[in-house]
């Protein structure tokens, strides 16, 4: 009977051992989960967008061959090349900037991620070249949209300010 009793004792002791453990590693949980998220979104936000954002200057720096571009190589559906041309190089310069001060951060994200598709689908050469980093860019980054679309902005955006001060005045 002793021994049974001590073997009960020795495993309450390792439970509240644990128990004290986990309390112990987790106390800093809330903190990283609120500023975690808050510098992951921002990080996703500026990377993703610099590049959309390098893409749109490319543009607009030659605009006679972006048009050419639109209208021989990619095949945009149901578009002309002109207005895909204009709405994509918008796209490509406004969504980031959206992304950047992170304001309306889930509806740009989510637009900029519209236009990684469409940019993958008008251009199916992007599947025959030799290096694969071409297309597999487009997927990190409509995944790293979508991740931004999912956990929202966090604090450091004007998302969050605007909701504070919106809480503020209720």
């Amino acid at each position: 009977m002793l021994a049974g009793g001590g073997r009960d004792q020795r495993l309450e002791r390792l439970v509240n051992t644990i128990m004290a453990l986990h309390r112990r590693l987790s106390c800093g949980d809330a903190f990283l989960s609120d500023w975690g998220v808050a510098l992951a979104s921002l990080a996703i936000r500026f990377y993703v967008g610099w590049q959309f954002l390098k893409s749109g200057m490319v543009k607009v720096q030659d605009w006679s061959t972006t048009l050419d571009l639109f209208r021989y190589e990619y095949m945009v559906p149901l578009l002309p090349p002109e207005l895909a041309a204009a709405m994509g190089t918008a796209g490509e310069l406004a969504l980031p900037l959206l992304l950047f001060i992170g304001l309306l951060t889930r509806p740009a994200a989510l637009a900029l991620c519209a236009v990684n598709v469409m940019a993958v689908v008008s251009y199916p050469q992007l599947f025959q070249f030799d290096c694969p980093a071409a297309v597999n860019d487009h997927f990190y980054w409509g995944a790293l949209l979508l991740v931004v679309v999912a956990m929202g902005p966090g604090r450091v955006s004007l998302d969050a300010w605007l909701a504070r001060r919106t809480a503020a005045v209720r």
